[in-house]
């Protein structure tokens, strides 16, 4: 890798977006119409790096794209956007593709062809031993195969966080592995086979059961909730018009890898992430909505409404 070493390295996946604009959802057996097409970067792996990038941080992506010019045209577009894509493997055959339906609450529905993803393997993110070694922060997500995913955490020496979407069965040495598990709601739910929660403390309850040494769960319009140890806290986003809310998760995960790389404490990093996430859904599309640092900072944080009370997370769980 050319240069001075990432600050953060995130190993994950690369996506060709299709985004349709939609009255509603489309529901099983419905045809609909929808607005004109529009194709951007995306993949979790390359939103979160440049969620990254957008803030300053120095990030490396560690992924593949194909051999199509579409590859060529996602590989340039991260580079420009300042992600190192050194470790950026090509292989044959297409780039990794999504079509993302979008309603007009900003509601989303996604389905993904994995492409060149799905040939990150463990020798492909061995060959960037050094730069994980070297980062303060990893940041990972299932877009990719999961031994991919272990072999970056076993590669680890900083602080490993992985975002388990979209949610499938993990071995239980990859979650022991795991410093910060970010699960959204839904994929909370799948990783423990249990319902989803319906409040704050079926969340936190749900989140103890993980062998993961923190978890923080994005709760979409309702923020993030920490869980670390004898901690519990509910942290609620500012008030924001929300447009699009495809890529808000990853705007979440890449400003939380950011604060954590500064030495952020976890309850402070998760609500400089909940504030990057709330700006990330006031504007269309998943990369081009990421926020600048001082975006982010001129955005007000929520009064301190002590929601916990509200929510009825116990006092003693503060």
């Amino acid at each position: 890798m050319s240069g001075n070493r990432p600050d953060v390295v995130v190993v994950g996946s690369v996506n060709a977006d299709l985004r349709i604009e939609v009255d509603m959802l489309p529901r099983p057996g419905e045809t609909i119409h929808g607005g004109s097409p529009l194709w951007l970067g995306g993949g979790k792996g390359a939103n979160q790096a440049v969620a990254l990038a957008r803030l300053g941080r120095s990030v490396a992506l560690v992924g593949a794209v194909g051999s199509d010019q579409v590859s060529a045209g996602l590989a340039r577009q991260l580079a420009a956007e300042g992600v190192n894509i050194d470790r950026l493997a090509t292989v044959e055959g297409p780039a990794g593709q999504a079509v993302v339906f979008v309603d007009p609450s900003g509601e989303n529905s996604i389905v993904v062809s994995p492409g060149a993803n799905g040939a990150v393997h463990p020798d492909l993110v061995r060959r960037a031993h050094d730069e994980l070694a070297g980062a303060k922060v990893v940041l990972a997500q299932l877009e990719i195969p999961v031994d991919a995913v272990l072999a970056a955490a076993s590669a680890t020496r900083g602080t490993f966080v992985l975002n388990p979407a979209p949610a499938v069965p993990l071995p239980p040495e990859l979650l022991r592995r795991v410093d910060v598990l970010v699960p959204n709601r839904g994929e909370l739910a799948q990783l423990c086979a249990a319902q989803p929660p319906a409040t704050v403390d079926e969340v936190a309850a749900l989140a103890r059961r993980l062998p993961c040494a923190a978890v923080v769960v994005t709760l979409g319009g309702d923020g993030a909730l920490v869980v670390a140890g004898d901690t519990v806290r509910h942290l609620e986003p500012p008030a924001v018009t929300a447009v699009d809310t495809t890529g808000a998760g990853d705007c979440f995960c890449g400003a939380l890898a950011d604060a954590l790389a500064d030495g952020h404490p976890l309850v402070d990093a998760a609500a400089f992430a909940v504030r990057a996430a709330a700006l990330s859904v006031t504007v269309p599309g998943a990369q081009a909505s990421m926020p600048t640092r001082e975006q982010v900072l001129a955005l007000s944080a929520p009064a301190d409404r002590h929601p916990e009370d509200r929510m009825g997370v116990p006092h003693d769980a503060r």
